[in-house]
C-alpha cells in the first residue's frame, strides 16, 4: 500500500528519521497497537484534516439516475502545515462499488481490495495549503439513499510511515437527495408522514381487555371466569431435572411481593394431550389451585413459563393478579431461528447472551452463529492460532500477513472493537451452555468455499511463517493455490477469498476445524448435531485458472467447475459425517448452476438429495421466488429465510434517515408479519406468480422452519442490532410458532381483508401495549425501533397514529422536537404551525420525529 506514489523530501528530525527507517527496513513488523503515531515534520497531521462526504444536491423534481449517484468528498486542511503534493494516501471503506480510476482535483480513486479504497495524489496535484479545501467529485456506481452505504472509516497514511494510519475527522452530510422515484410504486420512493398514516390505519386501537394476552399466539386458549391474586411470591415445586426452569419461574415474580402467601406453581414433565411436539406444554391458572405447567419436555415447560411471563401484569401494578385460563400450545415448526453475523462486525458474548434471552422470550429455539467470513474469523481453533491472531484482527498494515485490512468503518486501529475480536474457547463454551439452559440449539457456521478470505489469508501467513522457519509442515493447511490466475470478483468485491478445492490441504484444514468445533461442543456438554458449512455466493470464474483445481478435475474425471463444486461438498460432507454430524448450508449447497436460454439458473442438485443436507434458502428475489419450494419438492430439507421477508439488516424503507441496507428489499414490520411460509408469493401480482412452482404436500414436509438473519455490515454497536431486529423478530416468531392465520387461507378477498385487519390489530396492540412496555420496564431495556408516527391534515386539524397502537405520542407546534414533557396526543391536534410528533417508550426514549405543516 502506498508504494506506487512518489516520496517527497522533507526535513525530518533525526529521531523521527530513525524511526521511519526502522519501519521501512526489510522484515520490520507492523506498528504495534497502542504505539503513538509519528507525525511527519512539515506535513499536515491527519488528525487535523476534516473529510466530508455528500451526495450532490439536486432539485427535488429531478429523478435520481438509475445505477449511480453523483457524490463528492470535501477535504479541508485544518492544520498549520500543508498536505504535500505527493507521498500519502487517504484510505476509506465502503459497502458498495466505487469507480476505480476516477480522477478529480488532481486526486485518483483506487480500489485496494474488496471494500477498501484510497484517494491518492496524481501528478497534477499541487498540495493542500493550511486552511484550504478541495473537492473530489465522482459518480458513485450505485444509487445511494441509505447512510449505511456511504464511505466510512477514513484515515491518512504517509508513504514514509506506511504502517501509521491516522483517522480523519469525518462527517456524512444528511442524505437529502430524494430517493429514486422511477416508475409509480417504486420501492425506493420516499415514505411521507401521510403514507405512514394510511399504512398505520390498517389497524385499530384496542382496549386493554381486547389485546391478545400471549405472543406468539398459542394453539388453544380457553379463558376462565375469575382471577388469581398474587398475594405473595409463588411457591415453586419442580423436580431437580427442572432446576433451570424453577429458577426462571422464580425470576418472573417481582421481589416487592411478600416472600410467602403466594399460590403454588407446579412444574412437571409429562404428556400434553394431543400434542406430539417435544416443545408442547399445558398451562393452567386457577384461583383455587394455583398454576400448573406441564411440558412434553423441559423445553415445553420453559415455553409455558414464557407464556406465564406474558400474562403477568406489567411491573408496578398495585394489585397484581393473573387471569384464570387453560392453554394448550405447541409450535408449528420445529426450527425457529435467528442468525447473528459476528464476522463482518464483531459483537461480544454479553451481546450474544442478550439475544439468547430474547429468543427464549419469543420461543425461538435455534441460534445460527455466523462466525466466519471474508472480514473476520471469530472463533479460537486449537492448533491454528493464526485464525484469530490474524483472521480476527482488522487494521492498517503495509505488509501482508500481519492482520486483515479495515472493513465496514473499522479504520486503521487493530484495537477497534468492531473490526477486531473473537471468542476464546472458554467464551464459546459459555455461550453454548447459556443457550442450552434456554433450550436453544447453537449451529455454528464456517463459511466456504467463498466468503473465506480471513481463513485464506491466515493460513497463507502460517505457510510463509513456517516456510521461513524451514518447516516441512508449512503447507499442511494452505487454502490457496499460488499459481491460480482465476479472474473473479466476489459479492464484496474480493478477488482472493476462495478456498481452493484442488488442494488436499484444504480438506485437511476443514477436517481440523470441524473436529475442533465438535470437540468444543462435547466439552461444553452440548453435542453438535449439524454444522453450517456455508456455500453461498461463490463468484463466477473462481477455480477456472487454478492448476491445482485442474489437476483434481483430471484425477477424478470432472468436466466443469460445477462438477468440482459437487466434488468439494462430497468431501466436506464426508468430513462432517466422520465427526458424527449432518451438513447444513446455504441454498447453493443444494443447487446446481446451469443456464436456460443463455441466462444463469439454479436448479435442485440431484446429487445430494439423499445426503440429509439442510439448505437455508435466502434467495426469493425476482426470478427465484420459488427456489425454496423447488428445492423442497426435490427432496431437500429447507429452512426458509427469504431476503425480502426475514433479512433484518434490510432497512425498513427508503427514507434516508433509516438504518440498514437495501440490496434485497425494504422490510417493514408488516412485511415480516404478512409472510406466509407455504405461500411465499401470496401477495404478489398474478402475473408474477405465473410459471412459479408451488409447494407440494411432499415439499411441505421438507420445510423444517423459518429464520431471521442479521448480517452486520452496517451494524457496529449493540444498539443498532436492537433497532434493526426488534420488533421485527416478534413478527418472525409469530410466523414460526403459530399456525397460519385465517386471513392467509381465506379464499374470499373481502373476508381475508377483514380477518387480516383483526389479526394485525391484535398483534400490533399486543406489541405496543404489553410486549415492548415489558421490555422497557423489566430491565436495562432495549433500543428497539420506535417508528415515526403517521400524520395527515383533516379539516384543518392534524391526525396522528402509530404502527403500534398504544404507544405514547407527544407533539410540539413551534417547530422544536418533542420531549418527554411535551403535550400528549389525545385526539386531533388543532394548533397551527409546524406540528412535530414522536412516539416515546415507557422510559422516555424518543423515536423518529414526523412533521407536517398545519396552516
Amino acid at each position: 500500500m502506498g508504494k506506487n506514489t512518489t516520496l517527497r523530501p522533507w526535513a525530518f528530525a533525526p529521531a523521527l528519521l530513525a524511526a521511519l527507517l526502522a519501519l521501512m527496513a526489510p522484515g520490520a513488523q507492523a506498528e504495534p497497537a497502542g504505539k503513538p503515531v509519528p507525525q511527519l515534520a512539515g506535513s499536515a497531521d491527519g488528525a487535523k484534516l476534516q473529510l466530508r462526504w455528500e451526495l450532490q444536491r439536486k432539485p427535488a423534481s429531478t429523478q435520481l439516475p438509475q445505477g449511480g449517484s453523483p457524490a463528492r468528498f470535501i477535504l479541508t486542511n485544518g492544520d498549520d502545515q500543508p498536505l504535500p503534493a505527493s507521498g500519502w494516501s487517504l484510505y476509506f471503506t465502503g459497502i458498495d462499488r466505487m469507480p476505480a480510476g476516477a480522477q478529480s482535483a488532481g486526486l485518483v480513486l483506487e480500489q485496494v481490495a474488496g471494500g477498501l479504497f484510497r484517494l491518492r495524489p496524481g501528478p497534477d496535484f499541487k498540495g493542500l495549503a493550511p486552511g484550504q479545501a478541495l473537492e473530489f467529485a465522482y459518480r458513485h456506481n450505485d444509487a445511494v439513499f441509505m447512510p449505511s452505504r456511504s464511505p466510512s472509516g477514513p484515515y491518512l497514511v504517509y508513504d514514509a510511515a506506511p504502517d501509521a494510519g491516522v483517522p480523519l475527522r469525518y462527517e456524512v452530510a444528511p442524505l437529502a437527495e430524494p430517493p429514486q422515484r422511477g416508475k409509480t410504486g417504486s420501492p425506493h420512493s420516499a415514505v411521507s408522514p401521510e403514507d405512514t398514516y394510511w399504512r398505520n390505519a390498517r389497524a385499530d386501537l384496542l382496549p386493554a381487555s381486547s389485546v391478545p394476552p400471549v405472543l406468539p399466539t398459542p394453539l388453544q386458549l380457553d379463558p376462565g371466569q375469575g382471577r388469581l391474586a398474587l398475594a405473595g411470591r409463588p411457591q415453586v415445586k419442580a423436580s431437580a431435572a427442572l432446576s433451570n426452569e424453577a429458577a426462571l419461574a422464580r425470576s418472573l415474580f417481582p421481589a416487592t411481593l411478600p416472600a410467602s402467601g403466594g399460590p403454588s406453581l407446579r412444574l412437571s414433565v409429562g404428556p400434553v394431550d394431543g400434542q406430539a411436539s417435544p416443545e408442547a406444554y399445558r398451562l393452567t391458572i386457577s384461583a383455587a389451585h394455583g398454576i400448573d405447567i406441564v411440558g412434553n419436555s423441559a423445553a415445553g415447560v420453559a415455553h409455558g413459563l414464557q407464556t406465564l411471563r406474558d400474562l403477568m401484569p406489567l411491573p408496578g401494578a398495585t394489585a397484581p393478579d393473573l387471569p384464570e385460563l387453560s392453554i394448550v400450545d405447541a409450535p408449528r415448526f420445529g426450527y425457529r431461528g435467528f442468525m447473528l453475523d459476528v464476522a463482518r462486525n464483531f459483537h461480544n458474548k454479553q451481546t450474544v447472551f442478550k439475544w439468547l434471552d430474547l429468543m427464549a422470550r419469543f420461543k425461538l429455539n435455534t441460534f445460527h452463529f455466523h462466525l466466519t467470513d471474508d472480514e473476520g474469523w471469530r472463533i479460537e481453533i486449537a492448533g491454528l492460532p493464526e485464525l484469530t491472531a490474524i483472521g480476527a484482527v482488522r487494521g492498517h498494515s503495509a505488509k501482508p500477513g500481519v492482520r486483515l485490512q479495515p472493513a465496514y468503518g473499522s479504520g486503521p486501529d487493530p484495537r477497534d472493537a468492531s473490526g477486531s475480536g473473537h471468542y476464546t474457547r472458554a467464551d464459546y463454551k459459555e455461550i453454548l451452555r447459556y443457550a442450552q439452559a434456554r433450550h436453544i440449539t447453537v449451529i455454528p457456521e464456517i463459511e466456504m468455499p467463498g466468503h473465506a478470505r480471513a481463513a485464506v489469508q491466515a493460513m497463507e501467513a502460517r505457510y510463509h511463517r513456517l516456510t521461513r522457519a524451514g518447516s516441512r509442515d508449512a503447507a499442511r493447511y494452505l487454502l490457496n493455490d499460488a499459481d491460480d490466475r482465476s479472474e473473479y470478483t466476489s459479492a464484496q468485491y474480493f478477488k482472493d477469498n476462495v478456498i481452493n478445492p484442488g488442494l488436499e490441504s484444504s480438506y485437511t484444514f476443514i477436517d481440523h476445524v470441524v473436529r475442533e468445533m465438535a470437540a468444543l461442543h462435547r466439552e461444553a456438554g452440548v453435542p453438535l448435531k449439524t454444522i453450517h458449512m456455508g456455500g453461498d455466493e461463490l463468484a463466477n470464474g473462481a477455480w477456472e485458472k487454478s492448476p491445482a483445481s485442474h489437476a483434481m478435475m483430471r484425477k477424478h474425471g470432472l468436466e466443469t467447475s460445477a462438477d468440482l463444486w459437487d466434488y468439494f461438498y462430497e468431501r466436506v460432507d464426508a468430513i462432517v459425517r466422520k465427526h458424527g454430524m449432518l451438513t447444513s448450508g446455504w441454498e447453493e449447497l443444494a443447487a446446481r448452476k446451469t443456464t436456460l436460454d443463455g441466462a444463469p439458473k439454479l436448479i435442485p442438485n440431484p446429487r445430494f438429495t439423499r445426503k440429509g443436507f439442510t439448505a437455508y434458502v435466502w434467495n426469493n428475489t425476482a426470478g427465484a421466488e420459488d427456489l425454496a419450494y423447488r428445492l423442497a419438492n426435490a427432496g431437500y430439507d429447507i429452512v426458509l429465510t427469504p431476503v425480502t421477508r426475514a433479512y433484518f439488516d434490510m432497512a425498513h424503507n427508503a427514507n434516508p434517515e433509516e438504518h440498514g441496507v437495501n440490496w434485497g428489499a425494504y422490510v417493514e414490520l408488516d412485511t415480516v408479519y404478512d409472510f406466509v411460509p407455504f405461500d411465499i408469493m401470496r401477495d404478489a401480482p398474478e402475473a408474477a406468480r405465473m410459471g412459479k412452482d408451488r409447494l407440494t404436500d411432499y415439499g411441505k414436509r421438507r420445510v423444517r422452519g423459518i429464520q431471521a438473519n442479521l448480517f452486520s455490515e452496517s451494524v457496529r454497536d449493540p444498539a443498532r442490532i436492537d433497532y434493526l431486529v426488534m420488533p421485527r423478530l416478534a413478527a418472525l416468531a409469530e410466523r414460526a410458532w403459530a399456525a397460519d392465520p385465517g386471513w392467509a387461507t381465506a379464499l374470499d378477498a373481502a373476508k381475508a381483508t377483514a380477518l387480516h385487519r383483526s389479526a394485525w390489530s391484535g398483534f400490533v396492540n399486543a406489541l405496543g401495549q404489553r410486549v415492548l412496555p415489558r421490555l422497557d420496564l423489566e430491565g436495562p431495556g432495549m433500543a428497539y425501533r420506535i417508528a415515526p408516527p403517521g400524520l395527515i391534515l383533516d379539516k384543518g386539524r392534524v391526525l396522528a397514529n402509530h404502527v403500534l397502537p398504544g404507544m405514547m405520542l407527544r407533539y410540539t407546534s413551534d417547530g422544536t422536537d418533542p420531549t418527554p414533557a411535551s403535550n400528549l396526543v389525545t385526539g386531533p391536534i388543532a394548533e397551527r404551525g409546524t406540528i412535530r410528533v414522536a412516539a416515546f417508550d415507557r422510559r422516555g426514549r424518543r423515536g423518529a420525529v414526523a412533521a407536517i405543516e398545519s396552516p
